[in-house]
């Protein structure tokens, strides 16, 4: 699969539409560790809900999510709930660093180069560590030779190493020093417009919710808020990993990304509390 598959594939279905294993798991990186990882079925069907989606697509998204192994079946007090699994509770915390990351990146700090040779008996195996790398963001340098900025390095180690793809493996820290300048190996590493298009997919959307929102008077209403923050959170949760977050000096003018960065964050510091609180009010316990 290619980085401009990937992107496109991602871009027409990231803001536009919320599947309800989507939602789940966006809800349970939000909502569910604060719950202590553990949430009856009945609360979950109230929840999404205010979201339009019915009774028995969250049952059928729950269902998938345990046979992923993402959620762990526990009744409690007689009462038919999940849990999160220890694996879920990794993965929605690799998922917050990158998420709600902050720290802008700096061209000085290089990149991060990943070497891999996979037996061909192994070849499966192949097109996992790909996909895998073209999710944490990685373009392709050259074949067997992916790239990213160098931040990304410790999610990557760690994430290689939790799916035991590091046999295959060998990571670098390098320079880009010649002969090309940098910009333009950048748009041949990256699909930069299809990047684009994600980001601009996401503020066509969620703009004008935030607009929405800066206007309005008065205490938030909860489900609403719950509503709004939730697909927000949903669509913008994918576009950190599809854009690995390059040094601004690398990307074209007015890059969407930044904007898109923006409205997130202030949809989110405006709407996470009422959110919280719809949650804590609806939840039976």
């Amino acid at each position: 699969m290619t980085t401009r598959m990937t992107a496109e594939e991602e871009s027409a279905g990231s803001a536009r539409e919320h599947t309800p294993g989507s939602l789940l798991v966006t809800f349970f990186g939000a909502h569910g560790r604060d719950l202590g990882g553990w949430i009856a079925v009945g609360d979950l069907i109230r929840l999404l809900a205010a979201l339009g989606v019915d009774e028995q697509p969250v049952r059928s998204a729950v269902s998938r999510l345990k046979r992923r192994g993402f959620l762990v079946p526990e009744p409690l007090g007689g009462v038919a709930g999940y849990a999160l699994s220890e694996s879920a509770r990794e993965l929605l915390a690799d998922g917050d660093r990158r998420i709600y990351a902050t720290r802008a990146p700096r061209l000085a700090d290089g990149w991060v180069l990943a070497l891999f040779s996979v037996p061909e008996s192994e070849r499966q195996q192949r097109h996992v560590l790909r996909s895998r790398l073209a999710r944490l963001g990685f373009g392709v340098a050259a074949p067997g030779v992916w790239i990213a900025p160098a931040h990304l390095y410790e999610e990557t180690r760690h994430d290689l190493t939790r799916l035991k793809l590091d046999r295959y493996t060998d990571l670098f820290r390098a320079e880009h020093l010649a002969f090309e300048a940098t910009t333009e190996s950048v748009r041949r590493w990256w699909d930069l417009p299809a990047l684009a298009r994600c980001h601009e997919d996401f503020l066509e959307v969620h703009e004008p919710v935030l607009t929405r929102w800066n206007r309005a008077r008065g205490a938030a209403a909860l489900p609403e808020a719950f509503a709004d923050h939730l697909r927000a959170l949903d669509s913008w949760r994918r576009l950190p990993y599809l854009d690995p977050g390059l040094p601004p000096e690398l990307l074209p003018s007015a890059w969407p990304g930044l904007r898109a960065a923006r409205v997130f964050q202030d949809l989110d510091s405006r709407l996470r509390q009422s959110a919280t609180d719809f949650v804590r009010t609806a939840v039976s316990r």
